[in-house]
């Protein structure tokens, strides 16, 4: 082959050909250079197979700060009604394969951008302001044998995960703070009236304006909440609310203001409800910035450990106690601590018409045959009763029985972390310690948040590790969290910690206006027993699926270490969506990670067009902003 000469090539005039050459050796000559700065990114395959073409990345400073009064009209332009959420699967999206052009090193934060060209494009459906994947897929519902269980309100969750971005209604804005959204909140952000007229003689909800206001009203709480909540103290002493009493669950709870009101006596409350015709409750409770979550008792067990409540609450929460050989009131045997109470405040309790004398006399029965003793039954004077049972500290009843019915359960059907797990027909076992002890009541609050679990293991280091990892939290939430990231934690309410441990995290910010929902992943360490001994609150989870809440719930997302062992089993791409579907606009994530989960997670979310920095390099802070796609 003839050689090409410089000489030549000038004789011949091929000018651009020589200027063309000479940018190319510059190139090259720089890439060298620098190729040495730059850390790898190792995205593979199956990190970006499912993703889309055709939309860059914003700059670093692309940051959209909503103020107070920052809205969105006409969130919903691009998105068409249609007859099923199914349009929302995979089959939406180009499935052209993602490819990376750009690798950008940022000085300033360590950060490596990848454009991963991913077209994002809006949920669709008539519900899709609203869309809960697990929940919503219609496809799957129709197909369900059964509803007599409640089935069509338990979790189908589509494969693969969707895709796609949820809008905002039109005029949402940055919701009203803490503490006056107890009382009231913008209509726009959750414009459902359906409650409003449905519940109009009971106050559940009331619209004044632009606002859905809550006057802290009831079907039973007919002299209103607060006077409600004196009268079980009232009734029964014991209780103590926020000292021996911390950990409760209300069961069917409206728009949450039972829990809302407790909260100023230092009682937590887990709030549930399904997503049904009381159109939604659990939304309204969370806007408000009340801890709730989406969940039914059905043929499945709750998402919760044994023993958890000090506490359960049910006021006219409609569920048939002695269904199905009486399974729902076990399942709350089985999450109710022993010696801790259930109030049920319902009709049969002080109604003597046939129908409720017949529902009264089945749960006399069946409250007899688990061992519950009626410690309290009375009558307010607005005509509204309640009775309160008990729960045994002692296996002696289990053993004195007539009747095994319902049976003791065998030793490996306890086991913790119920993920998809069928409703049970046994008793549990009752807890008991190394040396075959019944375990006894924790701590009384507040010291209960600091002392000993009585869950935790009795291995040898096991407790130096709590109180370590408790001193970890506390500093690294005083010293570095507060005090450096570039969040507004005036504007945070509604905290998610996705890979809660311990607790530690939620224990750090007792003290400060936030409540935490502790996610224990089922893939990880069984901890939440030690959460709940401890006085919080918090849920088992697969983040491989969509979590059963609404969107636009939380306003920080954090995680520490969760996406090392999570990208294993799943796409962090989907995970990445489902953060930004649970995040209100203006809200934060805060990672700790490795920094290949670091930089992978952070280029997911600048094609979301979240603002992202790296904090002493290691901390991700990821702000999401208002734009959604068109």
């Amino acid at each position: 082959m003839a050689m090409i000469s410089v000489q030549n090539l000038v004789k011949e005039r091929k000018y651009p050909f020589i200027f063309a050459l000479a940018i190319l050796l510059v190139s090259a000559t720089i890439f060298f250079l620098y190729s040495t700065n730059l850390q790898p990114l190792t995205f593979s395959l199956g990190d970006l197979q499912k993703s889309n073409p055709t939309t860059s990345i914003p700059s670093q400073n692309a940051t959209i700060s909503p103020d107070t009064t920052q809205k969105v009209d006409d969130a919903n332009d691009n998105t068409k009604s249609d007859d099923s959420n199914d349009s929302n699967s995979s089959k939406d999206y180009e499935n052209n394969n993602t490819t990376i052009t750009n690798i950008d090193n940022n000085d300033h934060n360590n950060l490596l951008i990848v454009d991963l060209k991913i077209k994002w494009v809006a949920c669709k459906g008539p519900v899709a302001v609203d869309y809960i994947p697990c929940l919503d897929n219609s496809q799957a519902i129709k197909e369900l044998k059964s509803r007599r269980h409640m089935e069509h309100r338990e979790r189908h969750c589509p494969q693969p995960s969707p895709r796609c971005l949820v809008p905002l209604p039109n005029g949402y804005k940055v919701p009203v703070p803490w503490p006056k959204s107890r009382d009231m909140i913008w209509y726009d952000n959750v414009p459902h009236p359906k409650l409003v007229e449905y519940k109009k003689d009971q106050h559940w909800v009331i619209k004044k304006g632009d606002f859905l206001v809550f006057p802290g009203g009831g079907t039973q709480f007919k002299d209103g909440v607060t006077n409600y909540i004196n009268f079980i103290e009232k009734t029964l002493p014991s209780i103590e609310w926020g000292r021996h009493t911390r950990v409760i669950l209300d069961v069917g709870c409206g728009v949450a203001s039972f829990g809302g009101y407790l909260l100023d006596k230092d009682v937590i409350t887990m709030s549930f409800a399904p997503k049904d015709e009381h159109e939604a409750q659990i939304q309204f409770a969370l806007e408000r910035g009340i801890p709730a979550t989406l969940s039914v008792i059905g043929t499945q067990k709750l998402t919760f450990p044994d023993n958890a409540f000090d506490l359960i609450h049910c006021a006219r929460c409609r569920v048939h106690w002695d269904a199905d050989g009486g399974k729902p009131l076990m399942e709350l045997n089985r999450i109710l601590r022993p010696g801790g109470f259930f109030v049920w405040s319902a009709t049969p309790v002080y109604r003597d018409d046939d129908r409720d004398r017949n529902v009264w006399n089945s749960m006399v029965a069946l409250t007899k045959s688990i061992c519950w003793k009626v410690v309290a039954k009375t009558v307010d004077s607005s005509g509204i009763g309640l009775v309160i049972y008990q729960k045994p500290v002692s296996s002696s009843c289990y053993e004195k029985r007539q009747e095994s019915n319902p049976p003791l359960c065998e030793q490996q059907d306890e086991k913790n972390a119920p993920w998809y797990v069928p409703l049970s027909g046994c008793l549990p076992r009752l807890p008991v310690d190394s040396m075959g002890n019944q375990v006894g009541w924790p701590t009384q609050w507040p010291d209960r948040i600091s002392s000993k679990p009585p869950s935790l293991t009795t291995l040898s280091d096991a407790e130096e590790m709590f109180i370590e990892d408790t001193k970890h939290w506390a500093s690294l939430v005083s010293d570095v969290y507060l005090d450096g990231p570039a969040i507004n934690w005036s504007s945070v309410r509604n905290i998610m910690d996705m890979n809660a441990g311990y607790g530690g995290f939620a224990a750090a910010l007792i003290d400060l206006p936030y409540w935490v929902m502790n996610v224990v992943p089922t893939h990880m360490e069984d901890t939440l027993p030690i959460i709940f001994d401890r006085g919080l609150i918090g849920i088992y989870h697969d983040w491989c699926e969509s979590l059963n809440t609404y969107p636009r719930t939380y306003d920080l997302l954090h995680a520490s270490f969760l996406f090392r062992n999570l990208t294993q089993r799943c796409d962090i791409i989907d995970v990445a969506v489902e953060m930004d579907r649970i995040l209100r606009p203006g809200g934060y994530i805060l990672v700790q990670d490795t920094m290949e989960m670091v930089n992978k997670l952070n280029s997911v979310l600048r094609s979301m067009q979240w603002s992202t920095s790296l904090y002493q390099g290691q901390f991700l802070v990821g702000n999401k902003g208002f734009w959604r796609p068109k």
